[in-house]
């Protein structure tokens, strides 16, 4: 065997959507382009390998406050949280960008929403061990108290998915920017696609609740009641109990 092949086998060559990632992340538009327009399945599989990996890890760290139970719950429900939004939304803005004024594709529309939601998971996924360090010093236990810290979790959270959805869909707006050619509707386009994903995540985010878990209330995959309330009623409460003198 020759030294090259030695160093081949030792070293393989990793997939070009791997080797990509970071470039993503920089929001470099070659990288872009070719991460919604690359052929066949894997692009595909990479991206969504990393929206389970990264989301799937935030999740883990927020629901390990309750126990191990919820964090794997967590880390199952946060994935599948981010894969019905995409999918939820994908047709409506297919269909809505071009009367904006953008002519893509559905399946580029698709795949689009899909990247910005793996630099989104990525961000989620570097902001898990701060998450789980904040997690470890937060008091967990039952009673009235509890909720002070349930309270601080919550926020913190939205605060973190927060940051993560602004930095993704930057990205997402100088793609779209590189492909309608025109700032004015790549702005148009990613606003109603953003609205769509905060209004349809958001409640999803409710209707599988609990993400956290509440110190008084068993552990359970679902509460028994997923469509009572909202996202945004319970963190404007979570916000108050925060904050209240």
């Amino acid at each position: 065997m020759s030294r090259g092949h030695f160093l081949l086998l030792m070293n393989p060559p990793l997939p070009s959507s791997l080797v990509d990632l970071p470039a993503l992340l920089r929001g470099e538009p070659e990288a872009t382009r070719q991460g919604i327009e690359s052929a066949g399945l894997r692009p595909w599989a990479v991206q969504a390998a990393c929206v389970f990996l990264g989301a799937g890890l935030f999740g883990a760290a927020v629901g390990s406050w309750t126990s191990p139970q919820q964090a794997l719950y967590a880390a199952l429900k946060l994935p599948l949280i981010l894969f019905l939004t995409g999918l939820g939304n994908g047709l409506l803005n297919a269909v809505a960008a071009p009367l904006l004024g953008l002519n893509l594709p559905a399946g580029q529309t698709l795949r689009s929403i899909l990247l910005s939601f793996a630099m989104a998971a990525i961000i989620l996924g570097g902001f898990s061990p701060l998450l789980g360090f904040l997690v470890w010093n937060t008091p967990s236990s039952r009673g009235t108290g509890a909720f002070g810290g349930h309270s601080l979790l919550l926020v913190a959270q939205a605060g973190m998915i927060a940051v993560a959805g602004v930095a993704a869909n930057l990205r997402l707006w100088q793609l779209l920017r590189r492909q309608s050619r025109d700032a004015a509707t790549a702005t148009r386009v990613m606003l109603f696609w953003l609205g769509g994903n905060l209004l349809l995540g958001s409640q999803l985010s409710w209707v599988f609740r609990p993400i956290v878990g509440s110190p008084n209330l068993p552990v359970q995959f679902l509460r028994g009641d997923p469509m009572h309330g909202s996202f945004y009623e319970s963190l404007f409460h979570a916000f108050h109990r925060l904050f209240q003198p």
